[in-house]
Order: C-alpha cells, then structure tokens, then sequence
C-alpha cells in the first residue's frame, strides 16, 4: 500500500484510518465477524446497541424472584438467586466485549442505547470493566408526552450524559438526531457534561403499514447517498466551534464520501449499510479508494485535508446555512414539461 497516512485518532483511541464500523446487529451480533472485519480493514468497531431497556426487564425479573420466596421457610431458599443480578441482560453483550477484545487488537466501542432514566452509570461500569474501548450513548427518543417541553428533554439528556462520564474513565460519544432547535447549544453542552465526540445523525426507523392486514410492520430501509448531506452540513458547522470529535453517519458507500466527510471536520466516518450490501470486504475498497484520491490530490495524511472545508475555513461560509436553501431552490432547472417545445414539422 501506498505511504499515505490514514491515522484517524477518535476520541483519543490511536486508529489507523477513518473507517470504524457503526452499530449494527447484523455486523457485530457474531463474534465471528469481529476478526473479518478487522481483518478487511475496519479501524474500530461499535458492536450492536444494548438496549437499556433490556438491562431494566432483567432487574424487574430478578426482584420479582426475590419476593416471590421472601416468606418461604429458610429451607426454601436456595431456589432463589444467590446474588443481585448486576447485569443479566447485559451478560451476553458484556461476553461479546471480552471475547471481540481476545480477538482482534483493534478499538471495541460499546454501544448503549436509551431513552429515559434508569441504570446507565452502573452498566457504563460493567461495560468498562468488560474491556470497552470507549462507549457509544445512543440517545434515542421519540417524545410524545405534550407536558415534556424541548429544554425538559434536552436537560434530561444532558443528565445521562454527565452520569455516564461521571461513572468511566473510558471516552463517551454521544449519537444525536438531528431533530434539536439549536444543536450547536446543545453540543457545547455534551461538552460540559464530559462527552468527547459527537457522532452525527442518528437514523429513526419509521414504521409502515399494510393496508390489507390493518397491521404496522417493520420496514427498515438502508441508508443511501441522500443521507450524506445533514451530517455534511452539521460536521461543517460545528467544526472548529466546539472541542469534540465526529463521527459522520448515513450513507458512506465510496472513498469519496470518506472525502467529504474529512472536508468538513469528521474525525472518522461510521459504515454500515454498505458493509450489509457488499461485505466486510468493501472496507478494502473504500481505503484503496481513499488512498487513490489522496495520492492523486497530492495529500501526504488526513491532517492535511481535515476541516479544510469546515464553515469556518472554506471559502463560502453561507453555503452552509440559509444563503445555501435559496440558492438551491434557484438552481433547479427549468422542468422538461416547462420548456418551449419545436413545433411539428409540415
């Protein structure tokens, strides 16, 4: 390979290039497919979410067989647990981390996914404890509660944010949707709270509906090229604003989309739909594909191009904001069924 200096550090973990692998069960869930991915190139990998929700169930489970025997005779008792749980539900995922860390010498992030109050501080511990290199919070949350205000939601965020960064010494990045009235506030306080990176956006998956059955379906749909454009644009903006990391997410397919993506200031770019199309293997084609550009544009390392096209470095600092939309809107051409048609020939 080529003498380009891919190094990519990402929440202060030395990685060798900017192509981590994003959550995604189908990537991460086998333990076999940890030391593929490393092999074709992955410099980290964010193993599949576990769900807090799981953590919360298992705990209901196991106080419920502790009462359940509490006025039993003493000769009774040794059906119930020995001792608390600590994890139940997050055993399996906590196994996943130890064995993927035997496995491979690159970067294991965790991910930990929830939406309200419960125990994030301690599973953070046992994730920490397990081996994670870092954690990945996964702030997902569709509020419908029309008591909640947006400051409301956001301050309990924020909270998670700081009692997870109190509980670790590991680095903590935050994924965001892009569904905030004012996101670069926000940012600045994942900051205070003791977040180190920003992974930017978030996909919701809708749901779908048959018509015939009357019934709500699963419909997930994998992201495309669209989905480059609104961590594009935020990456831009808040490059340079505040002291975090990004990870860009949505629709990394090509070397190219890598380019942009360090343009505007991501540290690293998270893959994962290309990787269900094509293959572990496609990580080969993305770096030789990165590696192809850099050395035709004369780039020597990932410094040199990082942020370069940033709000506040490129030459058009509108073309990130409002100025943009309305060129855009100007810029389409006049529509086929709008322009003078030949009359027919006699």
């Amino acid at each position: 390979m080529s003498g380009v200096d891919l190094r990519s550090p990402y929440l202060g973990l030395p990685l060798a290039s900017p192509l981590v692998v994003g959550a995604a069960a189908p990537l991460s869930a086998d333990p076999d497919h940890i030391p593929r991915l490393a092999d074709a190139g992955a410099a980290a990998v964010v193993l599949h979410s576990l769900f807090l929700e799981q953590v919360e169930r298992d705990w209901q489970e196991w106080n419920h067989h502790q009462e359940h025997g509490s006025e039993s005779v003493a000769e009774s008792l040794s059906y119930l647990p020995r001792t608390a749980p600590g994890h139940l539900g997050a055993q399996g995922y906590l196994r996943e981390i130890e064995a993927a860390r035997r496995r491979v010498e690159i970067p294991i992030i965790a991910s930990l996914n929830g939406s309200q109050a419960g125990p994030w501080a301690a599973t953070a511990r046992a994730l920490e404890q397990a081996g994670a290199s870092a954690i990945e919070l996964n702030l997902y949350a569709v509020p419908t509660d029309q008591s909640l205000s947006g400051a409301e939601l956001e301050n309990g965020q924020v909270d998670v944010v700081r009692e997870v960064c109190a509980a670790v010494t590991l680095p903590v990045a935050v994924k965001l949707s892009p569904y905030y009235t004012n996101l670069t506030h926000l940012a600045h306080r994942l900051q205070a709270a003791g977040a180190r990176g920003l992974v930017l956006f978030n996909r919701f998956y809708q749901p779908d509906i048959d018509i015939e059955t009357l019934e709500h379906r699963p419909n997930l749909l994998l992201s495309t090229a669209a989905d480059q454009r609104l961590p594009l644009r935020w990456i831009a903006l808040l490059h340079g604003r505040v002291g975090l990391d990004f990870a860009a997410s949505g629709g990394i397919s090509h070397g190219t989309d890598v380019v942009r993506m360090l343009m505007v200031g991501a540290s690293v770019t998270m893959v994962v739909a290309a990787l269900l199309r094509h293959g572990p293997e496609h990580l080969r084609s993305l770096e030789s594909e990165l590696r192809q550009w850099l050395e035709q544009h004369d780039y020597s390392s990932l410094d040199e191009l990082r942020g370069c096209l940033c709000q506040q470095r490129g030459p058009d600092p509108g073309a990130f904001e409002r100025a943009q939309y309305m060129r855009a809107l100007s810029s389409y051409p006049t529509p086929v069924w709008e322009q003078p048609q030949e009359a027919p020939s006699r």
